[in-house]
C-alpha cells in the first residue's frame, strides 16, 4: 500500500466569485436553506472586496464581490460571469501539503502563509488547476475562530430552516477538447488521486451531442472530482455551452448529499428553485431498470427525481437548471443508498433533458 502523501480530510469551503455578494448570500439563505455565519468586507478591514461566509451541516460557501471594477475578482467576474473560483481543501498540514505537490509539478497559486488573530493562526496554501480555479489547502488545527482570520461572525435577521444538506458529494469540471486526460494525469500524478470511473461517448450520448468524463478520487474517497470533455456530435454539446459562455474550463456542478431527497427536493421547488425535467415516461419501467427501492414512486416522479443502481446499491439524484443566467454552473442534489457511482443509467434521459434547454437558449 503506498502511503497516502497528500491526506485529505474533507472540502473546506468553495469560494464563489459573484457579481453581488449581499444579494447572492440572501439567495442561498432563502432558496437553499443555508445560514450566514461570517463575514469580511470594509467593516471588518477588507478594502478591496466583500465575502459571507454560508453554512448548513458540513458544507460552506464563500460568496465574494470586489469593490471595484480594476480589481482581479471583477475580472474574473467580467470573463466568466458568476462562478466557483475556490476549492479549498482541509488538510492537517498545508505547507507538506503544497510542498507535495508542487514537488510534483503543480504551479503554486500562492505559497504557505500563516493567518492571525485572536482565535488563533489557520496555515493556507494553493495550487492552479483546470482554468482560473485553484485549490487551496487550509490547516486550521490552531483556530477557534468562525471561519477564518479577517471574518467576523455574522447573523442574518433572516432564519432560513436548513433543507437536510449534508455535505459535497463531488464537484465536476469542464475542460476542453483533449485536456480531460491532462487533467486526470495532474489528480493522478500530483495529488495522488486514483481514477475510480470512465465513461465514453458511448455511455453519454443522445442523438445530437456527447460527452466523456473521467472521475478521480483521493485516498479515503472524501474527495470526489469527475472531469468532462465535449466528444464529437451533429450539435453542440452541453459542455461546449457551458465552456463557451464561462469563457473556458471551470466547475459545472457541484454535487450536495443529503439524507431524504424527496424532503430537500420538494423544500427546494418551493423556494422557487427549478430543476430539468425528464419525461414522464422515465418512471414507466424505472422498477423493471433498478429494482427493487425503499421510497414510493409516486412521489420521485412528482419531483421528477431520477433512480440509479450499481453493485453495491442504488442512489436517488436530481439536476437543478444552471442558478444564474449564463448557462454555467448548477447544483445536483444526491441521496446514496449504498450506491458508489454516478448515474450512469440516468445519463441519456438527463442529457436530453438538458438539450431541450440548450434549444429554448438557442445554442444546440
Amino acid at each position: 500500500m503506498n502511503q497516502d502523501f497528500l491526506p485529505l480530510n474533507g472540502t473546506d469551503y468553495v469560494e464563489l466569485y459573484v457579481g453581488n455578494a449581499k444579494q447572492s448570500a440572501l439567495y442561498y439563505q432563502y432558496a437553499f436553506g443555508f445560514e450566514l455565519i461570517a463575514y469580511a468586507g470594509p467593516e471588518t478591514g477588507v478594502r478591496d472586496r466583500a465575502s459571507y461566509v454560508l453554512k448548513q451541516d458540513k458544507i460552506r460557501l464563500v460568496l465574494t464581490s470586489p469593490l471595484g471594477p480594476n480589481h482581479p475578482i471583477a475580472e474574473h467576474i467580467q470573463r466568466h460571469g458568476d462562478g466557483v473560483k475556490v476549492l479549498a481543501l482541509w488538510v492537517d498540514d498545508a505547507e507538506k501539503s503544497w510542498l507535495e505537490t508542487t514537488s510534483r509539478g503543480a504551479e503554486s497559486a500562492s505559497a504557505p502563509e500563516v493567518i492571525k488573530d485572536q482565535f488563533g493562526e489557520v496555515k493556507v496554501a494553493s495550487i492552479v488547476t483546470y482554468g482560473e480555479t485553484i485549490h487551496t489547502f487550509v490547516e486550521r488545527k490552531n483556530y477557534s475562530g468562525v471561519f477564518l482570520p479577517g471574518y467576523r461572525p455574522r447573523k442574518s435577521t433572516y432564519q432560513p430552516t436548513g433543507i437536510g444538506l449534508k455535505y459535497i458529494d463531488h464537484c465536476v469540471g469542464n475542460v476542453e477538447l483533449g485536456q480531460m486526460n491532462k487533467w486526470v494525469d495532474f489528480y493522478e500524478k500530483v495529488m495522488g488521486f486514483k481514477l475510480l470511473l470512465t465513461f465514453d461517448d458511448k455511455d453519454i450520448s443522445t442523438e445530437y451531442s456527447a460527452l466523456m468524463s473521467k472521475v478521480v478520487s483521493n485516498g479515503n474517497g472524501y474527495i470526489k472530482f469527475p472531469i468532462n470533455e465535449p466528444a464529437a456530435g451533429k450539435k453542440k454539446s452541453q459542455i461546449e455551452e457551458y465552456l463557451e459562455f464561462y469563457g473556458g474550463p471551470g466547475v459545472q456542478h457541484m454535487a450536495i448529499a443529503t439524507d431524504d431527497i424527496c424532503h430537500t427536493v420538494s423544500e427546494l421547488r418551493s423556494r422557487g428553485v427549478e430543476f430539468l425535467e425528464v419525461p414522464s415516461s422515465y418512471y414507466d419501467d424505472l422498477l423493471d431498470r433498478v429494482g427493487q427501492i425503499d421510497e414510493d414512486l409516486q412521489p420521485l416522479k412528482e419531483l421528477n427525481i431520477l433512480v440509479d443502481r450499481d453493485d453495491e446499491g442504488y442512489l436517488l439524484q436530481i439536476f437543478t437548471k444552471p442558478v444564474q443566467d449564463r448557462p454555467t454552473l448548477f447544483f445536483e442534489i444526491i441521496q446514496r443508498k449504498g450506491a458508489k457511482s454516478f448515474g450512469k443509467g440516468n445519463f441519456k434521459a438527463l442529457f436530453e433533458a438538458i438539450e431541450r434547454e440548450q434549444e429554448l437558449r438557442g445554442n444546440l
